[in-house]
């Protein structure tokens, strides 16, 4: 079975200019959690003055809706974050680097390095209180600073992260501009050097709208961890023109007329988009919501 991670409630919602409220995200969360994930990132216990949309981490924490086969994992980008998440009880966790020198430069003042350094005394924590760490590696294919990522930095990260504790890595395509030749060669240069796939997850970005070609040529390659975002919430900040991470609902409709089970219910997933689509004002990108919706308005006409 194909897993996947549903990053909207944080990864998406972080970026909404627009303030959500702790009870609009818990009935989203809640909404999900019904629709059969194996694994949602709830939010981020960051400083409130970085992201002021995921102040409310604590307060949405504790109205998680617990489901059979359901982990929700929060991001931590320091050891105060790390002790909050621990506090509301999360058994998962994720922190986050680059392949790219300028892009961990320009978004977190650090080095690749330091990021590293910084995270080995985090997983060990989180590991002596029973949490597993998820890894994110951001521009693994492009960098809005630097161009093309090749393929050896990303391996190296990777590996750093692996050595650390880290039990999978999430590789992401931060400006959405990879294309399925380049995460062909990425990928197969990652299993050439001793990687293993169920270490590695995708997390592709629509931009150019290749997300999907490029989920399959990495399902070609055995891959079956990939990220997306209900409705396609999300983008980059720091990627002008970057739209946002890869619609959940095209995702599942895809996989599963491929013969790719997901576990996920379409239609429970795709009224939980449109339900925070109604608080956000505004239509959410993903071409599988607008069509089931339109299919639902037409039926209530009828």
């Amino acid at each position: 079975m194909i897993k996947l991670v549903e990053v909207g409630p944080r990864d998406g919602l972080q970026n909404e200019v627009r303030p959500v409220s702790a009870e609009v995200k818990v009935a989203f969360l809640r909404a999900l959690s019904q629709a059969g994930y194996a694994e949602i990132e709830a939010t981020s216990f960051v400083s409130p003055r970085w992201v002021p949309q995921l102040a409310d981490a604590e307060e949405v924490s504790r109205q998680l809706c617990e489901q059979p086969g359901l982990v929700y994992t929060a991001l931590v980008p320091n050891r105060k974050g790390l002790e909050r998440a621990l506090a509301c009880g999360y058994k998962r966790v994720a922190v986050f680097t680059a392949a790219s020198e300028a892009f961990s430069q320009k978004n977190t003042n650090r080095t690749i390095a330091a990021s590293l350094q910084e995270f080995a005394p985090l997983v060990e924590q989180a590991r002596q209180a029973g949490a597993s760490v998820r890894g994110y590696v951001s521009t693994a294919w492009f960098c809005p600073y630097a161009g093309v990522i090749q393929a050896p930095a990303v391996y190296e990260v990777t590996r750093a992260m692996l050595d650390l504790g880290i039990d999978e890595v999430s590789l992401g395509d931060t400006v959405g501009l990879a294309v399925p030749s380049q995460v062909h060669s990425t990928l197969q240069h990652l299993l050439d050097n001793g990687l293993e796939r169920p270490q590695l997850a995708l997390h592709f970005h629509d931009t150019s709208g290749t997300a999907l070609a490029n989920v399959l040529i990495s399902l070609q390659l055995g891959f079956a961890t990939f990220d997306c975002s209900a409705g396609g919430l999300g983008g980059c900040p720091y990627a002008p023109g970057a739209s946002g991470n890869l619609a959940s609902e095209d995702l599942v409709y895809m996989l599963e007329h491929m013969g790719y089970p997901t576990g996920v219910d379409l239609e429970r997933l795709a009224r939980a988009s449109l339900e925070l689509a109604a608080h956000l004002g505004r239509t959410l990108p993903s071409r599988t919501l607008a069509r089931l919706q339109a299919g639902w308005q037409t039926a209530e006409r009828t």
